[in-house]
């Protein structure tokens, strides 16, 4: 929320209490006034008998009891004013932190749907509640997203296991039935269920950022993922193109390579029928080395292209039979440029397919030992 400048908090207090004190001590100096009005033959004694200060003496000691008894009327009404004033003060300064700490117990309590909002000009308080609300609003679309990531999760282990129990199933009803089929096709249902463990698995570690950082060059892991997959590309009739510069960066050496195999993977079976191609090229720029990877393909809408990174959204345009994957590529391809401090960036190509580049910090420059 964007507010506009004003006092901080500090200074508010220091204003307050200064003028607080400021206000007491016009109350003394007014009391010494009527006091000198009342008692104009009233004398001051410079030194007094215990040694401490001088002493307003008025001229009878009827009077300088009454005057006594007057003084310690006025020190307590003083007390008492500034016990009540600085309550008062205070708790109008602090009524911020505590709508603060009241929202706090209500996300202890699992209300993340609730916002402070604290109006106002910015200061300390409203930045710390602007943050706390911001802090609210991010925690509420995690939790959102991590219940529909196992959502479906749930459903894409499931569907695996059901189509293991019905095979099971119909093997037990027809026992002339031929067991190698039956074979195949759970050993088929059982690869899936597999990869999509481990899908989920590598996906989850991602997220933790729970791996070793070191210096890795993008183009060499360009390269590699490239020559693994060389002879999925000649099964599909693709041809694959790199180039590029030396992309230093530091990072898990696995994840990075199994980031780029995902999108040189979805670059391959995701192409047109013959004849297509896959450009993976690496670039380097001051502060940030780019992988692209680019395919041709269907054309595709802005729109589908940017749910393409959720978790288990194929895009049904983009689908082939012959591999059908588990719908976690890209989204694994983003939590490891984001584990990476990197950024993903899905655009469709006007032609046709799609270009995916991932960019990450550029690695610092070694220092000789």
């Amino acid at each position: 929320m964007d507010r506009a400048p004003g006092w901080s908090v500090r200074l508010k207090l220091t204003l307050s209490y200064a003028g607080f004190l400021v206000l007491a001590g016009v109350l003394l100096l007014a009391l010494w006034l009527v006091l000198l009005r009342l008692f104009p033959h009233a004398v001051i004694i410079e030194d007094t008998r215990s040694g401490i200060g001088g002493a307003f003496v008025p001229g009878r000691s009827g009077t300088q009891r009454a005057y006594g008894q007057a003084a310690f009327a006025v020190l307590a009404f003083l007390l008492v004013f500034g016990l009540a004033g600085g309550w008062i003060l205070a708790g109008r300064m602090l009524a911020p932190l505590t709508r603060i700490t009241d929202a706090t117990r209500m996300a202890t309590h699992g209300s993340l749907s609730h916002r402070i909002r604290l109006e106002g000009r910015k200061d300390e308080f409203r930045e710390l509640a602007d943050s706390f609300d911001t802090m609210l609003a991010r925690l509420e679309s995690h939790v959102a997203e991590q219940q529909r990531f196992a959502a479906n999760a749930s459903h894409e282990l499931r569907t695996p296991l059901a189509i293991t129990q019905t095979l099971l199933d119909v093997a037990r009803n027809d026992p002339n039935r031929d067991n190698g089929e039956l074979d195949e096709r759970l050993r088929a249902v059982n690869t899936r269920a597999i990869d999509l463990t481990e899908a989920l698995l590598l996906l989850t570690r991602a997220d933790q950022r729970s791996f070793t950082r070191t210096h890795v060059d993008l183009s060499l892991i360009a390269e590699e993922a490239t020559e693994n997959l060389l002879p999925l590309a000649e099964k599909h009739g693709v041809t694959i193109e790199t180039s590029g510069d030396l992309a230093p960066t530091v990072g898990a050496d696995a994840l990075l390579l199994q980031m780029t195999t995902n999108l040189v993977h979805n670059a391959i079976v995701h192409n047109l029928p013959e004849q297509g191609t896959v450009c993976v090229t690496t670039n380097v720029h001051p502060k940030s080395v780019v992988l692209t990877v680019e395919n041709t393909g269907d054309k595709l809408a802005p729109h589908v292209a940017s749910t393409l990174v959720e978790p288990f959204q194929r895009g049904t345009d983009r689908l082939r039979t012959d591999h059908a994957g588990v719908g976690l590529g890209l989204a694994i391809v983003k939590s490891i440029a984001q584990a990476h401090d990197g950024t993903l960036t899905l655009t469709p190509r006007p032609a046709g397919g799609l270009r995916v580049t991932v960019q990450l910090p550029a690695a610092p420059p070694h220092t000789g030992s």
